[in-house]
Order: C-alpha cells, then sequence, then structure tokens
C-alpha cells in the first residue's frame, strides 16, 4: 500500500492529535543515566501516553535494574508501566517469580519477547526447563494473571525467520497464546509497515500492531542496530546525516523531521497507534509528539513522588 499527501497542504495540517503514544526506555546503569531518565519520564509523563515500557538485557542482564525502573514508575508516575520480559537463561519456574513480582509490584503489562542470546552473534537456544519461544512465554504469563501482554513483530523479518511467511505465523501464534498487541521492529519507510500490516491482517492476524519509531539520535548507532535486527537502511538518511556528526543542534533537528515525517505518512495510511524507541532521552520524541497534534494533559491525578 502506497501512502498518497495533498503535495500542495501543510504536512501537519491535518493531523487532529487523535493518536496514542507510548514511549520505550532502558534501565540506567549509573546514577548520571539514572537522572537523565527520570528526566525523560518527567517530561514525556503529561503527554499521557497509554504505557511506557522498560527493556530488558541480553541474557537476562539487566533484570533487576528493569524490575527496580519499572516499579518505580508504578510507584512515582501515573504511567502505566510495562515491564519486557524474555526466555532467555532461566527457568520457566524463575521467569514466573519475575512475573509474580511485577504482578505484587501493580505492574499488570508485560512486553514477551524470546530474547536475544546473551552472546552476540550466537543461535538462540531454549535453556533447561525454560519457556520455548514467546509464545510459549505468553501462553505461561496468560496461566498466571490477567496481564496486557505485548510481543515483538518484524515489518522486515525477524533475522532467525527463513521467511517472511514463516514470521507472520511465528506473529499468529503468538498473538493466538494471548498477547493483545504486536510493537514492530523500527523501519524507515511508511511501505514497509503499510505492506506488513496488510500482509498481517490476511494472514488473520487481526491484533492491534503498532509501528516502532526509532528517532536518529546517532546515524552510526542506528546503522549498527540496523544490520543486527535485519532492519533496511535507505540510502538517502546517509546522504542527510552527511557532516552532522559535530553539529548535534542541526542533527538532532534532521532526526525530528524525518520521523515526524514517517509518522505523518503512517498517519496518513490510517495508523492512530506510535511506539517511541527513545534511548532515554526526551527532545526528539516530544517534538515528534507535538507535530503529530499531542499536547500536555491533566495531570491532577498524579501519584505523589
Amino acid at each position: 500500500m502506497s501512502v498518497s499527501l495533498d503535495p500542495g497542504a501543510p504536512l501537519f495540517a491535518d493531523v487532529a492529535g487523535d493518536i496514542d503514544v507510548s514511549f520505550e526506555f532502558f534501565p540506567p546503569k549509573t546514577e548520571r543515566m539514572e537522572e537523565t531518565l527520570w528526566e525523560s519520564i518527567q517530561t514525556l509523563s503529561p503527554l499521557g501516553p497509554r504505557f511506557v515500557s522498560v527493556t530488558y538485557g541480553a541474557g537476562g542482564s539487566t533484570r533487576e535494574r528493569t524490575h527496580n525502573t519499572v516499579a518505580r514508575i508504578a510507584r512515582e508516575t501515573p504511567i502505566a508501566a510495562a515491564a519486557h520480559l524474555t526466555c532467555v537463561e532461566a527457568t520457566r519456574e524463575e521467569i514466573d517469580a519475575v512475573a509474580e513480582e511485577y504482578w505484587a509490584a501493580g505492574v499488570r503489562h508485560i512486553v514477551a519477547l524470546r530474547g536475544d542470546p546473551p552472546t552476540a552473534g550466537t543461535k538462540f537456544v531454549s535453556p533447561q526447563g525454560g519457556y520455548e519461544n514467546a509464545a510459549d512465554l505468553v501462553a505461561g504469563l496468560r496461566r498466571l494473571h490477567p496481564f496486557e501482554i505485548s510481543v515483538a513483530a518484524y515489518p522486515e523479518c525477524h533475522p532467525d525467520s527463513p521467511d517472511a511467511l514463516h514470521d507472520l505465523d511465528n506473529l499468529k501464534r503468538k498473538i493466538d497464546a494471548g498477547a493483545n498487541r504486536a510493537i514492530t521492529q523500527f523501519f524507515f519507510e511508511p511501505d514497509t509497515f503499510l505492506r506488513f500490516r496488510d500482509d498481517a491482517a490476511a494472514a488473520g492476524i487481526d491484533a492491534e500492531i503498532v509501528p516502532g519509531i526509532m528517532p536518529v539520535m546517532n546515524y552510526a548507532s542506528v546503522v549498527r542496530m540496523s544490520a543486527m535486527c535485519g532492519t533496511a537502511v535507505p540510502a538517502w538518511m546517509a546522504r542527510l546525516f552527511e557532516g552532522l556528526d559535530e553539529h548535534p543542534a542541526a542533527r538532532q533537528l534532521v532526526a525530528a523531521t524525518l520521523a515526524a515525517e514517517l509518522c505523518r505518512k503512517l498517519y496518513a495510511g490510517g495508523v492512530r497507534q506510535f511506539h517511541f524507541y527513545t534511548l532515554n532521552r526526551a527532545e526528539l520524541s516530544y517534538a515528534i509528539c507535538h507535530l503529530l497534534g499531542v499536547r500536555p494533559k491533566d495531570q491532577s491525578g498524579e501519584k505523589a513522588a
């Protein structure tokens, strides 16, 4: 499906602010990073996100920090907090125990993932006594509590999948196991998502599929991440970011413009939910949301810190 916009109309003129947003963070490693994270959460919180999610390191390497960050969001903010949970290097009993801790802390939303192997470049192997894959994990969580569950989707196919059809079958298994929605890996061209959405619908997947948006804060880093997850980086992006390494403010303007234009074209294609990979920085996501008509909401129900 292609997107056509009226070339005579201002790009964001007819964006009515009728969208829902969510944001992803990673658990901080240092006190300074924790300060930056909480500044970002405080900046983005007034936009009324549906939820914010906190990632989980490869091999469960950030399990405790993820738990502490999610629990603090649930305790100190009005935002619904979602915790990432993976199948890597843990038994079912250990993963179930982590899920029970989240439930006890008031966390009702899990992002259920297979997870990456602890050693980059190696093949994922289900741990002895562990969950076999994300669909298995979703089914396990459903047996514990009525969690809201999000799973991952890959518009350009997961690197471990032999083809796109196999990848869609895997997504359908996750939805059929009880997932509420899928959040996609980041991508850089609107047709990539719109075609995937249509293919998923044709495959019988009727759950909400939310595009994951990655504003480009550092072009070289995005190229590295894209290579690991199978995301295509258009050649024109290299030209746009060329020469901006020593001009961070200009780079941010370019990054915000590109991501906002991507979202605007997705909006024209009927998309009304967006998930932003913030990398723990608020500025770009806030600017993009503003262009999309998202404004601060009443915070009178905010919890005391």
